[in-house]
């Protein structure tokens, strides 16, 4: 049993395999928080929750329970009653007030998880996974809170999800509904998180945690490129392989806020949630409010440990997708090859070259459907451009395969053109404030998703299209933010509940996608990176990481997403160079090496590109097909990073067994006079030898415990953005 309630003492204990979450109760019913870390194999003490020190609790002294609430570490904080650190959820009653106090009501402990109506949210079978419902009550508002807790022990992570219940008989206002909160003292912590903007997403940045409180958040009505819903606090001096990590992400793909709050006791006060900017939901008597899943995960052994627990259980328990586990097709996109200048001619020339060279799936990318041959028409009008596709989708489909080649094609479904159709036949349809001029981005407005005809009309724009035709493979894009924050369809008192209906409607178009497709390789895509988030995972087994394919760049992008998400999670392409986003030249070994830390593809035009690039790619298509299961499956240790020595890039997959270990490096900036590099690696097996193999081959045998220890070593060589493969097998 993962999950314990020690009736008398009245403390509920979640342990996994490393770690133990402890939970106790006031005499009042307060829910408190008592530990979060390493495991304890006995009995957690309640004596943690310093009851017994001043202010002592309201049932002792009355006078002081404002002191008591301000300073208690509560499990899930409600706002307006006294507590003045971040609440967690702040609700309003008819008469315009804004207070709620819950106390413990009942729990249920069951094996397995329940989904989460309408969200995307982890899943295990019931020997995989314990459940705790703890139900707590605000006995004034006839409001029920309940905090689920999920206990995935031999992935060491536990998840949370609140639902709010109205049992009254009034309407509430639901002003915040954060999911999950850590109340603990304060180590010293230093606050990690993932910043960037587009072309430049999820690095990593870490600074001392100050007091007053450090966020990141997204009001963009998406994840963003910005800033990522992901937050950890690390001890001083916290490595890859030492240090202690207190983490969440958040399972959602709308406005969040992560926030840390150090207060005048030297308390840190840790929460994550739906930003509560321009939200408020009706909760009207019988009715609930579910909000999204937080993932935890604590680890004692730095940072690695952490990453491979987010990693195992991503793949294990949230991407439900059939090719999960399985080996992508390599895919070409004809994007930064063409643009919107092409036609079936042109993608057939691509495909017939592309087959030769090992590639195995055509994607079309933006430009096939209405009179678009720029990105300022024709959005929400799904029909194909059959003067580009001469005899239509069907034509070039059955053409393309006939070739050897799988087929996928570019969406964009959530916006409309101002130049387009759809929007001339339904101005209505799109977000908008009455009577103002509505903000154009990319000369495109966002469709309302709350209402239903327009989810119906989004659904059936796609999947008409993935009915005519042998397409195997959707790029799903969505390439501005959210403004004008106005519906038409919704009445008055719920315009601030657009934000997440918008998420909700977004997640249920991907749901009827993959049902109705579920063979269907779905990925993701908002103007790159924008929505790469742990919701989006688990509709989609991989994300465009970011539309910057330069691999020197693509070193700081990776190294930030690979941090919480596994390499099958990341798409990553070989571009042509100069480099469409940065004008760098980078050797085309280069950037095969570094894209085989994701799912594998080209972005370029194959039938121009110089003859000897182009004779390496069926090298580089072999060279995938032999490492995919070891990087897809493996176990990722992050060596070295060059947003830290600035010279260097270097990381590896160990396979679960550990006879097997690919090794990237990667020489950013060569330096003069420098002898050969010792590099220390992980996660081998010391009581094993291992064989160099791959391009490095030589007749030596080195024994795990000496790479680890003793480390092995890199050449020093002239030449900037020069990279190396290390494949070492167990001899």
């Amino acid at each position: 049993m993962a999950i314990h309630y020690n009736e008398e003492k009245r403390i509920f204990q979640l342990d996994t395999d490393k770690t133990t979450y402890a939970m106790g109760l006031s005499p009042e019913g307060y829910v408190g928080h008592i530990y979060y870390g390493a495991r304890i194999y006995g009995t957690v003490e309640n004596y943690l929750l310093r009851m017994e020190e001043k202010p002592k609790t309201p049932s002792v002294n009355k006078r002081d329970k404002s002191a008591f609430l301000d300073s208690f570490p509560m499990e899930y904080p409600t706002g307006g009653v006294g507590d003045y650190r971040e609440s967690c959820l702040n609700v309003r009653n008819e008469a315009g007030q804004m207070g709620c106090e819950i106390f413990y009501h009942s729990h249920e402990i069951y094996q397995g998880k329940r989904p989460l109506a309408g969200l995307p949210a982890s899943f295990g079978k019931q020997e995989e996974v314990e459940t705790l419902d703890l139900v707590c009550e605000d006995p004034i508002l006839h409001l029920q809170v309940i905090l689920s807790y999920s206990v995935f022990e031999k992935e060491n992570v536990i998840t949370r999800s609140v639902r709010v219940e109205n049992h009254g008989q009034e309407e509430l206002r639901l002003e915040k509904v954060y999911s999950a909160c850590l109340d603990m003292d304060d180590e010293n912590f230093e606050m990690m998180s993932l910043y960037g903007s587009w072309a430049r997403e999820r690095h990593i940045q870490q600074n001392p945690l100050a007091f007053g409180k450090q966020m990141v958040s997204s009001v963009r009505g998406e994840s963003s490129h910005q800033e990522h819903p992901f937050l950890a606090l690390v001890t001083p001096g916290t490595t890859q392989q030492q240090g202690k990590v207190y983490s969440m992400h958040f399972v959602y793909s709308g406005n969040f806020i992560a926030q840390a709050e150090k207060n005048h006791a030297n308390s840190v006060r840790m929460v994550m949630g739906i930003h509560s900017n321009e939200f408020c939901w009706r909760l009207h008597p019988g009715e609930s409010f579910q909000a999204p899943e937080v993932v935890m995960v604590y680890s004692g052994e730095g940072l690695g440990e952490m990453t491979r627990s987010y990693h195992d259980f991503y793949r294990n328990h949230l991407i439900r997708s059939k090719y999960n586990h399985k080996k992508r097709p390599i895919l070409i996109n004809n994007w930064e090859a063409t643009y919107f200048d092409f036609n079936t001619e042109k993608l057939l020339a691509i495909a017939k070259e592309a087959k030769q060279c090992g590639i195995e799936m055509l994607v079309m990318d933006d430009g096939w459907f209405g009179k678009r041959n720029s990105d300022n028409c024709s959005l929400g009008d799904w029909v194909v451009n059959t003067e580009k596709l001469t005899g239509g989708l069907k034509a070039l489909v059955d053409q393309v395969n006939a070739i050897g080649l799988k087929f996928g094609i570019w969406f964009e479904p959530e916006m409309v053109s101002p130049d387009s159709h759809l929007y001339e036949t339904h101005p209505d349809w799109a977000i908008q404030i009455r009577g103002r001029e509505a903000t154009q981005i990319r000369s495109q407005y966002v469709l309302d998703l709350t209402r239903p005809e327009v989810r119906d009309y989004v659904y059936e724009s796609v999947a008409s299209i993935l009915r005519s035709a042998n397409i195997a493979y959707v790029k799903w894009d969505m390439n501005r933010q959210l403004s004008d924050l106005g519906s038409v369809y919704l009445p008055a008192e719920a315009q601030q509940e657009l934000f997440h209906r918008y998420v909700l409607g977004v997640y249920e178009l991907q749901e009827r996608l993959v049902q109705e497709f579920p063979d269907l390789l779905l990925e993701n895509c908002s103007g790159g990176g924008a929505r790469f988030d742990p919701g989006m995972l688990y509709y989609s087994p991989q994300i465009w990481c970011s539309d910057d394919t330069d691999a020197i760049e693509r070193l700081g992008i990776q190294e930030g997403t690979a941090l919480i998400y596994p390499l099958s999670a990341m798409g990553a392409h070989v571009s042509d160079c100069p480099n469409h986003t940065v004008g760098r030249n980078t050797p085309f070994k280069t950037r095969g090496e570094v894209a085989l830390a994701g799912t594998f593809g080209y972005e370029l035009d194959i039938t121009k590109i110089a003859k000897e690039e182009q004779e390496q790619i069926p090298q580089q298509t072999a060279m995938y097909h032999k490492y995919n299961d070891l990087v897809r499956e493996g176990d990722y240790y992050r060596i070295a990073s060059y947003r830290e020595n600035h010279f260097y890039d270097c990381y590896m997959v160990v396979s679960k067994d550990k006879k097997e270990a690919l090794v990237t490096f990667v020489t950013v900036h060569a330096r003069p006079n420098y002898h050969s590099l010792k590099v220390r690696l992980q996660g081998l097996n010391p009581n094993l030898d291992y064989r160099l193999e791959g391009e490095m081959e030589n007749e030596c045998v080195y024994g795990g415990d000496l790479l680890m220890n003793a480390g092995m070593l890199v050449p020093s060589e002239q030449g900037d953005y020069r990279s190396y493969l290390y494949h070492f097998v167990a001899d």
